[in-house]
């Protein structure tokens, strides 16, 4: 964060959009699945969070926005709880917990923070499943118009670029066709 600050003179703007989806049923899950998970889609989205806030602040006071965003990509799974989906649910409910917490500590000094929920996406996240899982997922979506990267790319955009007085706390954005 500090070599961005160093290199284009402010830090007005964080995504945090890394994750893993490894799926399977808890009872008998390799244990380096969950820890995995949780080191990137939870422990990594904090530390960058922490590395990130006083640049964010401090843009929100002093730069020519008068406002900051962070916005944290979570998942539907962190509303709607699957059968064979536990863990990824656990570490998606605790991004949004971590974010609303957040959003109401920080959201009087003009550092907004959002929430974004993406359904189905056309992604490699299924491909780092094991093969039995794979097979599960590809069923599952197989006649389904899955999201494109880009629409999760414009949903992102739309947050940041309302103005100062507005802050987009939430967003679900799922396939048409996606029931849950």
């Amino acid at each position: 964060m500090a070599r961005t600050v160093e290199e284009l003179g402010r830090l007005d703007l964080l995504v945090n959009n890394a994750g893993v989806m490894l799926l399977g049923p808890i009872v008998d899950a390799p244990v380096e699945e969950w820890e995995r998970m949780i080191d990137v889609n939870l422990v990594g989205l904090l530390y960058a969070s922490r590395a990130a806030l006083p640049h964010l602040l401090d843009a929100a006071e002093n730069g020519p926005r008068g406002v900051a965003d962070m916005v944290n990509v979570s998942s539907v799974a962190g509303r709607q709880v699957r059968m064979g989906s536990g863990v990824y649910n656990a570490t998606k409910h605790a991004v949004g917990a971590f974010s609303e917490s957040l959003r109401q500590e920080v959201t009087g000094r003009h550092l907004r923070v959002s929430l974004v929920e993406p359904g189905a996406v056309d992604t490699e996240l299924p491909d780092h499943n094991r093969p039995e899982i794979r097979q599960l997922l590809e069923q599952r979506f197989a006649d389904m118009e899955r999201l494109q990267s880009a629409d999760i790319a414009d949903a992102i955009a739309y947050v940041v670029s309302r103005p100062r007085h507005v802050a987009v706390n939430e967003i679900l954005i799922r396939p048409t066709e996606q029931q849950q």
